[in-house]
Order: C-alpha cells, then structure tokens, then sequence
C-alpha cells in the first residue's frame, strides 16, 4: 500500500500540467479571484453612499428651498429645462436621475396639500438606483421636516407622530459581520479541495483501465484492497496538499479585500486557518472513496470525468441549503458530513467556538463515512467484473 501511495503521488508530482491544474488553478487561483471580486464590490457598494450624487433638476426654480436641502447633504445640482417627455428621452441618454418639478409644486406646499415630484431614473443600473434609494430617504426626511413645522405652528407637539420610539441594538462582531459577506467561503474551500483528487482518483482507476494497465496491476501477487488503498491514500495526499494552499491563499486575499471600510474585520490568521485545515481534514478520505468507487464503475476516462464531476455536488449541496435556509449548528445537522465542516468555518470566522460534543460529532461521523466508503472500494476491487 505504501508503494503503491509512493508511485502513485510521485507520478502526480512529475506531471506539470496536472499539478498546475490540481495544485495551482484551484487552491491559488480561485482564493485570488474571489478576493478581487470582493474588493471591487466593496469598492463599488460603498461609493454611492460616500460620493457626492449628481441630480439633474427640471425647474429647479419651483422648489429652490427642496434644492438647498439635498446640496446640504451632498448632491450636487445641475439644472436643465425639460418637460416630462424630455426628462424621460434625457434620462435614456444620460443614465442618470432626474427629479422633474411640477408647475403647482410650491402652491400644493403652501396649501398643506400632497406635493408631487417625479423622479425619473434607469434602476437597472445598481449605482443610480443606490442613488435613487438615498434621494428618496432625503426627500421623504425634507417632507418629514415640513410635516413637523406644520404642527408646530397650528400648537401641536410633532412628537404626537412618533408614540413608539424603537432603538435597534445591534450586537453583531466585526467578524460576524465579516462571515455574513463570506457566507459561501466553506463552499469554495470543500469544493476547490474535492476537485483537486478528481483527477488523480479517475487516473488510478478509469485511466489505468483505458490504458489497459488495470489488469496486470491486479494480477500481481497483491492483496487489491492494499492497491486501492494506496491509490485513495495518493489522492487523499493530493486533496491534503490542495487544501492547505486553499487556505493559506484565501487567508492571504482576505486580508487585502477592504472589508474594514464597512466596519468588518476578517478573523483568518494562522490560527484560525489551521482550525480549518483541521476541521476538513475528515472530510478528505470521503471524497477520495467516493470518486474511486464512480469511477471504477466507468469504462473511459472522459465518462468518469462526467459521473466523477456529477457526483462531487453532493458533498456540496448541503452548503447551499444552509446558506439559503439560514441553518444554525445543533447536533442533528453536525452528523451530516461537509454541512459540519460548514459549520466548523463558519464559526470559526465568527470567532464564536462550537461546543466540543458539535466537533466530536462532526469528526467521527465524517471518518467512520469515510472508513466505510473505502472499504466498499476495496471489496469493489475484488470482483472480476472489474475488468471487463
């Protein structure tokens, strides 16, 4: 078995492009790309409310105290003249907001009555509808203000309006907050580290068989448990190798993306990655008997590349679930293998420990699925119809 992981795993080493595929593209590149996905949408998310607005203002002359008000705050005005035909054609071209003011504007005001204004915007556009959500929260906070001095000078006390006063208390951490953001980084990470023994677990198995070398290996005076054993035992080294430079480059990238612009900090020092290394360690010989066992029943490299890739979204789809329902760790859920290690990140980028009894769980269950899985891969290798 020893032997056979050495051959094995050393014949990965020697193939360049393999080792770039399983070693660089995944566990290196994904970390990268994600990390500069986040940077700029953080970047653009937080311009619109740190940036001045640019509002174009038909009549701007029928509301000149509405005009000041949004300048207070920041929007830069730009007149124009334009009826509702041309507010709309000039919005089309410019893709930006324009609030139009109607011609009884300021006679509804003074007459205590509804005073319209039309805005118009393209909110296809996610920076002019922030920008449309901040306009609307100004203008709905200068009417309030109207609506407050309207009491006040017929003797009535605004705070007449507001017979509940609610304080939200927010006691989120920085890291928790920075885990909200990061809710799909376990994914990733099992995912980058399960692809990574795709290629090794096809090779040793539908490969060798394409090749047509499966059956002179299987003749040898060799226990076939020890020689698929030492095949799961390469491919889990591979998957070992993949998740460590996964971490350690998503700890990296991280760190880097600006997440402390919207008050988080990112919880993924070397402690914390090691935590995570530790935690799907388990995970690791699951996946390795899993696509071992698909690919020894295909016939052709490219068949097991299909069946093989097919099944690696089943360790996968619990995280999806628990991103959508909003799934919180209790014992039940922590027997479910990938969805504890799930869990395992997750708390850990919260700086908020799980129970010992969670993690116990978590690591038996998912090790005794794994112990299971590769000796159904080993009695597997005994049948002859293996090689027909």
């Amino acid at each position: 078995m020893w032997r056979v992981f050495r051959k094995e795993f050393g014949e990965t080493l020697r193939d360049r492009r393999s080792l770039i595929a399983t070693l660089v593209l995944g566990p290196l590149l994904m970390p990268a790309v994600i990390g500069v996905v986040l940077s700029l949408a953080i970047r653009h998310g937080g311009a619109p409310s740190d940036r001045p607005i640019t509002l174009e203002v038909a009549h701007a002359q029928r509301a000149p105290r509405l005009v000041a008000f949004l300048r207070q705050y920041g929007v830069r005005i730009e007149p124009v003249r334009a009826d509702r035909d041309q507010a709309r054609r000039r919005v089309e071209r410019s893709h930006g907001p324009l609030l139009y003011v109607p011609r009884d504007f300021g006679a509804r005001l003074a007459a205590g009555q509804p005073a319209p204004l039309r805005l118009y915007a393209d909110e296809s556009n996610r920076t002019v509808q922030a920008h449309v959500q901040r306009l609307g929260a100004l203008i709905a906070m200068y009417g309030g203000a109207i609506a407050r001095l309207r009491l006040v000078a017929r003797g009535l006390d605004p705070q007449l309006l507001a017979p509940i006063a609610l304080h939200p208390i927010d006691i989120s951490t920085p890291q928790s907050r920075a885990a909200l953001v990061l809710g799909m980084l376990s994914y990733a990470i099992l995912f980058t580290m399960l692809m990574s023994g795709l290629y090794i677990a096809i090779d040793t198995t539908a490969g060798e068989r394409e090749r047509g070398s499966l059956e002179p290996l299987l003749t040898m005076p060799v226990k076939r448990e020890q020689l698929v054993y030492g095949k799961m035992l390469a491919a889990c080294a591979v998957m070992g190798v993949s998740l460590v430079l996964t971490v350690g480059a998503f700890s990296f990238a991280l760190r880097h993306i600006g997440l402390d612009r919207l008050g988080m900090s990112v919880n993924f020092g070397p402690g914390v990655a090691a935590g995570i290394v530790l935690g799907c360690l388990p995970l690791i010989p699951v996946g390795a008997a899993l696509m071992t066992l698909v690919a020894s029943y295909t016939r052709s490299y490219r068949e097991a590349q299909t069946y093989v890739g097919l099944v690696l979204l089943v360790p996968t789809l619990p995280l999806i679930f628990a991103n959508i329902l909003g799934l919180r760790p209790r014992p039940a859920l922590m027997a479910v293998p990938s969805l504890s290690q799930h869990f395992i990140i997750m708390s850990l980028l919260r700086a908020q420990p799980l129970p010992r009894l969670d993690i116990a769980i978590s690591v038996t269950v998912t090790l005794a699925l794994g112990v299971v899985l590769m000796i159904l891969a080993g009695r597997l290798y005994r049948r002859e119809k293996l090689l027909g």
